[in-house]
C-alpha cells in the first residue's frame, strides 16, 4: 500500500476517533447503533482505538426487525462477548404487540418502516442523547445531506433545513429537552475506504460479506436470499448461486450479488470496477421513490 494511502486512512481515522471523544465529551447518554454490519463493526474497531485500554463510555445497541441475517446476528453477539462490552437489543416485533401496529404484506414485505418506532422507543427507554451510527454520504442522495452531528427535534425528526454549520472539525451538540443527536463518524468514508481500512486493521467480518452458495430467487435483476420472510410464488425463478452481500439489511429488503470474491483484496477489486453504490444495486426499500430514505429520514428513522 502506498504512503499516500496510508496517510489518508490515518487521516480518515483520526477524524472519526475526534469525533468519538467529542461524542463521550458532549453527551451524558451516548450509544453506538451496532447490527453486525460491516459499517458497524468499523465503528467499533474506531471506538476502542478511542477509549480502551478503559470501557466504552456508551452501550452497543441493536433494532432488530426480526428480519436480519442470522450471519451478523452471530458475529454481533459473539464480538459484544469478547469485548465484554453491553449489548442492549430492542425487537420491533415487540413494538409491533406493544403499539399494534400492522405489518406491511406483500412479496418482499419490510419492518424498516416499523423500525422507526422501535428506535425512538429504546431512545425514550433509556434517555439516550446520542446515538452513534455507521451512515456515510456516498450511500444514498439524503445521507449526502446530513451533517456529522444531525439534531432531531422532540419527535425524533430530520428538517434538512435546521442543519447546524460545521467549520474545522467543531461539532455543536446541544441540545434542548427532548431533543438528542445522531452522529455519523465515518460520513467521509466510501465504500472502497471501509474496505481498503478493514484490510489495513485485519477486521474481521461475518461470513456473509464473501461468496458463498445461497438460494435466491431472480426478481428485476436482483438476487433476493429465500427464507420464511418472503413470499415465494409458483412462477418464481429460484437457483443456487455463488453470491456474496454489499450491505447487510434485512434479508426481505437487501438483495445479494453474484461474485467469486472469497478475500478482502478480491472484494476490492470488485469495488473499483463497478459503477453502482452499494445501496443503489442492493437495496430493494430504496426503490420505492427517489425520495423514500430522505421521507424515512424525517420520519426518525436513523
Amino acid at each position: 500500500m502506498s504512503q499516500y494511502k496510508t496517510d489518508y486512512l490515518d487521516q480518515l481515522e483520526s477524524e472519526a476517533i475526534h469525533i468519538m471523544r467529542e461524542v463521550a465529551g458532549q453527551f451524558e447518554k451516548p450509544a453506538l447503533l451496532f447490527s453486525g454490519g460491516k459499517d458497524s463493526i468499523t465503528l467499533v474497531h474506531l471506538a476502542l482505538k478511542a477509549f480502551r485500554p478503559g470501557k466504552l463510555p456508551f452501550p452497543l445497541v441493536h433494532i432488530d426487525t426480526g428480519h436480519n441475517f442470522q450471519e451478523a446476528l452471530d458475529f454481533r453477539d459473539e464480538l459484544a462477548e469478547q469485548l465484554g462490552e453491553r449489548l442492549i437489543v430492542r425487537k420491533v416485533e415487540d413494538t409491533i404487540k406493544a403499539r399494534h401496529l400492522t405489518e406491511p404484506k406483500g412479496k418482499f414485505a419490510s419492518r424498516n418502516a416499523l423500525q422507526t418506532y422501535t428506535l425512538l422507543d429504546t431512545i425514550e427507554e433509556f434517555k439516550f442523547d446520542a446515538c452513534i451510527g455507521g451512515a456515510r454520504r456516498d450511500e444514498e442522495k439524503a445521507r449526502a445531506k446530513e451533517r456529522i452531528f444531525s439534531v432531531r427535534d422532540e419527535f425524533g425528526q430530520w428538517d434538512p433545513k435546521r442543519q447546524r454549520p460545521e467549520l474545522w472539525n467543531t461539532y455543536n451538540g446541544r441540545i434542548s429537552k427532548g431533543e438528542n443527536v445522531r452522529v455519523f463518524p465515518i460520513s467521509n468514508w466510501t465504500e472502497l475506504d471501509i474496505w481498503n481500512y478493514i484490510r489495513r486493521e485485519k477486521i474481521d467480518l461475518p461470513s456473509i460479506y464473501f461468496s458463498h452458495d445461497r438460494k435466491v430467487l431472480e426478481h428485476e435483476g436482483q438476487l433476493v436470499a429465500i427464507s420464511d420472510f418472503i413470499e415465494v410464488e409458483p412462477h418464481d425463478k429460484v437457483s443456487v448461486k455463488r453470491v456474496r452481500y454489499r450491505t447487510v439489511g434485512d434479508m426481505t429488503c437487501t438483495a445479494a450479488v453474484e461474485s467469486n470474491a472469497s478475500s478482502i483484496d478480491d472484494i476490492i477489486r470488485e469495488i473499483v470496477a463497478t459503477k453502482t453504490s452499494e445501496r443503489g444495486e442492493t437495496r430493494i426499500d430504496d426503490r420505492v421513490s427517489e425520495a423514500a430514505m430522505e421521507d424515512r429520514k424525517k420520519n426518525g428513522y436513523f
